[in-house]
């Protein structure tokens, strides 16, 4: 019965031995920089690198944006608020008297432009 348990317990040794040498060898190939998925990490890595420095670059970007627009829509208030002044003190002006017709105007001659007819003009090809 000894004989038997011992054998069964190197059987499973062995077998444990080949299995941990198969693992090894797909685990240095899994993690290889140039083939493996070492290299796909590796390579995923610095895209997430460079998209953090755009990431970066565009929020800047944006904030000085931001300020400009800021500043031109308080620019933008301020003017309205001088028209709005503007306008409610030309209210208080008094009314112009109104024009009085003078014959002089009736006498004057008019002159009327009119444009050449286009529709006998043919188109060049």
């Amino acid at each position: 019965m000894n004989l038997i348990a011992d054998f069964l317990l190197a059987a499973g040794a062995f077998s444990t031995a080949v299995y941990c040498l198969v693992l090894s060898r797909r685990l240095k190939r899994f993690t290889t920089l140039e083939t493996g998925m070492g290299g796909a990490i590796a390579v995923l890595s610095a895209q997430v690198d460079d998209m953090t420095k755009a990431l970066e670059r565009a929020r800047s970007s944006a904030q000085t944006s931001s300020a400009a627009l800021d500043e031109q829509v308080s620019r933008a208030e301020a003017a309205a608020a001088r028209l709005d002044l503007i306008l409610a003190s030309l209210h208080d002006l008094p009314q112009a008297p109104p024009a009085q017709d003078d014959p002089e105007d009736e006498r004057r001659p008019r002159f009327v432009r009119r444009r050449p007819d286009r529709a006998g003009l043919r188109l060049a090809e």
